[in-house]
């Protein structure tokens, strides 16, 4: 006797077919590998840090082009550790993949799934 599945049961299963492919596991691996890295944690805090200061100044009219300068300085070698290159390049890896299983969901459905499914009434 077979049971029915529900939609819930479908997204479940949707989920651990996620998480199971090449592209979650290696964007997992790759977060762990920044979460454990001394130095990407320093330049992340350095980076955030800067990226900040250069909201406030924006917000108070402050931000000059030397701290604009910083902010990038920061994030560039920030982005050149190679366990953050690594992170970013699953990280785009693993959203390709979200964007294909949207897709597929969404040619089903009059809305995108993964974006609009909730709203209303949009020209």
């Amino acid at each position: 006797m077979s049971v029915a599945k529900t939609v819930e049961d479908l997204g479940a299963e949707l989920g651990e077919r996620i998480a199971a492919t090449d592209e979650y596991e290696r964007f997992e691996e790759a977060k762990r590998a920044v979460e454990e890295s001394e130095e990407a944690q320093r330049r992340i805090d350095e980076f955030e840090s800067l990226r900040a200061e250069l909201t406030t100044a924006r917000k108070t009219g402050d931000a000059d082009q030397e701290l604009v300068d910083e902010v990038r300085q920061a994030q560039h070698e920030l982005h050149s550790l190679p366990e953050m290159a690594e992170f970013l390049d699953a990280q785009e890896a693993f959203q390709a993949r979200l964007d294909a299983v949207n897709d597929a969901i969404s040619s089903e459905l009059v809305v995108d799934f993964g974006g609009e499914a909730g709203g209303c009434c949009k020209d």
